[in-house]
């Protein structure tokens, strides 16, 4: 398996992956050394997250595979179909999954998303349009949200 750690306006982030895809992306909560030289296999993943990053990038398109049960690989394909600016409630991501009731299990499943960004799970919010819980803490959250907002708020002073 290879990995690689890069900056990002977020903290140092790790990437883990082979040939078959990049199967885990995580913002670590301490700073580490950046990767000098990043894997063939991970530099087109590095590359799209700087993108995304610099906002001249939206979509991922990054040969994935996360590891995971077939349950929590279809609540992450859901995600995967949130566009880049808009958010779900994690009810109506269960609605679109085919069961209101499983509304734990789909939250529980996101937060167990291994490809922060690429699959965006920052993008479920919830029913009241509150910010809840996100492995990489809340003022992630926003942040991300900020940054793929279309409303760009300016400075008064």
């Amino acid at each position: 398996m290879d990995y690689c750690i890069i900056n990002s306006p977020l903290g140092c982030t790790r990437i883990e992956g082979d040939t078959d895809g990049v199967s885990s992306i995580t913002v670590l909560n301490s700073d580490e050394t950046l990767t000098e030289i990043i894997p063939k296999s991970l530099q087109n993943c590095a590359l799209q997250l700087d993108e995304y990053f610099n906002g001249s990038r939206t979509i991922f398109k990054i040969k994935q595979n996360p590891k995971g049960t077939d349950f929590q690989k279809k609540v992450w394909n859901a995600l995967r179909l949130i566009p880049y600016g808009k958010t779900l409630s994690y009810l109506e991501l269960s609605k679109q999954l085919g069961d209101v009731k499983a509304i734990r299990a789909v939250a529980n499943a996101n937060g167990k998303n291994p490809l922060w960004i690429v699959v965006p799970c920052h993008r479920v919010i919830g029913t009241d349009g509150s910010l809840t819980g996100y492995a990489g803490g809340l003022h992630s959250k926003q942040w991300l949200l900020n940054h793929e907002s279309p409303v760009t708020q300016q400075s008064l002073f």
